[in-house]
């Protein structure tokens, strides 16, 4: 998703509001809170899920290890739920041929830091750079290689872009940026 003209070019990423990352934070915080009250009635000796009796789990040892990894499961499902408060790692790329300068911007986890930008001159991008690794784990990843700089990554690494997909944005980017592609 982006918006490009003959002079500018600029590509919105998405960060971590997608629907599956909301789905893996919901999930994960039921089977957490789940583990955590089977855990807790084991303890007390009543039954808080009226679906499971947990009359059958002792306290020692099942009642403290559902209980740790219920607690557990609420430290990773609030990670989750921050990450898509904050939207960690949206942000855009523009490439600006009238300016003659690159920017990318991220967002991060909040701090110091929080705001990423980068800034590049055209003239120091050597070229673009798709990279493919086939497989069980295929990854396919488009960078930017910049004089004295090395590859910066243009597009996430859980996008899963066919290699038609990734072949047809790189011709574009490169087209557009007047510079060579790279495959590796």
């Amino acid at each position: 998703m982006g918006w490009r003209s003959d002079r500018i070019w600029i590509e919105l990423i998405a960060g971590s509001r997608k629907p599956s990352n909301f789905c893996w934070a919901f999930l994960l915080f039921l089977g957490s809170l789940g583990f955590l009250l089977v855990g807790t009635s084991s303890y007390l000796g009543q039954n808080f899920i009226p679906l499971f009796p947990s009359q059958g789990i002792t306290f020692f040892p099942q009642g403290i290890v559902m209980s740790f990894y219920g607690i557990a499961g609420l430290f990773f499902s609030f990670y989750l739920w921050c990450t898509i408060s904050w939207n960690v790692g949206s942000g855009y790329d523009r490439f600006d041929i009238k300016e003659g300068i690159v920017c990318i911007f991220r967002w991060g986890f909040p701090g110091k830091n929080r705001r990423i930008f980068l800034r590049f001159l055209m003239k120091d991008i050597q070229s673009i750079r798709i990279e493919v690794k086939e497989g069980i784990y295929a990854r396919r990843i488009l960078y930017m290689e910049i004089k004295g700089q090395g590859s910066i990554p243009l597009t996430r690494t859980d996008e899963n872009l066919t290699l038609r997909e990734i072949e047809q944005k790189a011709a574009e980017l490169a087209s557009f940026l007047r510079v060579p592609i790279e495959v590796f």
